[in-house]
């Protein structure tokens, strides 16, 4: 057994225990895809991020679930991207590229008026796929009713990063009682079973916010609620965009919130432009420093 050092950061908060916790790898590349699993599960977070040494980018990143490897994390990549800057451990300059399983995507570390640092993250461009299955299952797979289902916009998946159903709902008063099925998740999704669903609205606990959610997460990954998240905030927006406000001019910025119902909540900030029949989207965050601790890894 050897003994890992790990570093939990909280993204898309400055306040600790708000937002969304992520572990992170300093010294990550002598390990194994095998030892970084076995790390990820130890650690228990949704998510944990392994900076690495990269060939075709100024870095690598590996994303690593209790239970397996994901092509992309959001607020993961804000956490190890903050960590590896607020540690001295990135190139002293502002545009960055990272190496992910989801392509080299660029991203940019800016400072602010209060001496710290913001991350914004470009993604992979908007994908949505129809989703065919029953609204009826969806609402009960997430302890819903159908008629709290706002079926005049539709449900569909959507990708940034990585595969998710967007589900939209009327009300918010619904997102207190929303309580998952997570076993029935796949048999659901045919499509795409592993994806996770995540449930929004237009109606929002801070007035300064556009979109509040919720994400619930595959059976797969280990975990039932991710409780801030950066990919699915930026499919939420190339969604805004394309099913709610379609008429934007040229480029639309939206403020998410997401966690409330956890007591963790956080904000995404999502800028999306117009590309012809595409959606770029780009998320930014900040996080924030919690605590180190030691797992033991085989």
């Amino acid at each position: 057994m050897n003994s890992q050092k790990i570093y939990h950061y909280d993204a898309f908060s400055k306040q600790p225990d708000k937002g969304n916790p992520a572990g992170i790898v300093l010294n990550g590349d002598h390990l194994t895809t095998s030892q970084m699993q076995n790390a990820a599960f130890k650690v228990g977070f949704n998510e944990t991020a392994f900076p690495l040494k990269s060939d075709v980018a100024d870095i690598r990143i590996r994303y690593f679930s209790p239970k397996r490897e994901m092509d992309l994390c959001g607020h993961a990549t804000i956490a190890a991207l903050y960590a590896l800057k607020t540690n001295g451990l990135l190139p002293e300059k502002e545009s960055l590229t990272i190496e992910t399983k989801a392509g080299i995507l660029p991203v940019t570390i800016a400072s602010t008026p209060d001496n710290d640092w913001t991350v914004r993250l470009s993604q992979s461009p908007a994908q949505f796929k129809p989703f065919d299955g029953s609204i009826k299952a969806i609402a009960r797979a997430i302890g819903l009713e159908e008629s709290e289902i706002d079926q005049s916009l539709p449900a569909l998946y959507g990708n940034t990063g990585s595969w998710t159903l967007l589900v939209p709902v009327k009300r918010l008063a619904s997102f207190d009682r929303m309580n998952p099925r997570t076993k029935d998740f796949p048999d659901l999704l045919e499509a795409y079973p592993n994806a996770s669903i995540h449930p929004f609205c237009l109606e929002t606990s801070d007035p300064s916010s556009d979109m509040h959610g919720r994400h619930f997460s595959s059976p797969s990954t280990g975990s039932v609620e991710d409780s801030v998240t950066g990919t699915a905030s930026g499919a939420m927006g190339a969604y805004y965009c394309k099913y709610i406000a379609d008429s934007y001019p040229g480029s639309r910025k939206l403020v998410v919130e997401q966690g409330h119902e956890m007591g963790k909540d956080g904000r995404v900030y999502v800028a999306v432009s117009k590309n012809r029949d595409t959606y770029d989207v780009t998320i930014a965050g900040q996080a924030i420093f919690v605590k180190e601790f030691d797992v033991q890894i085989d």
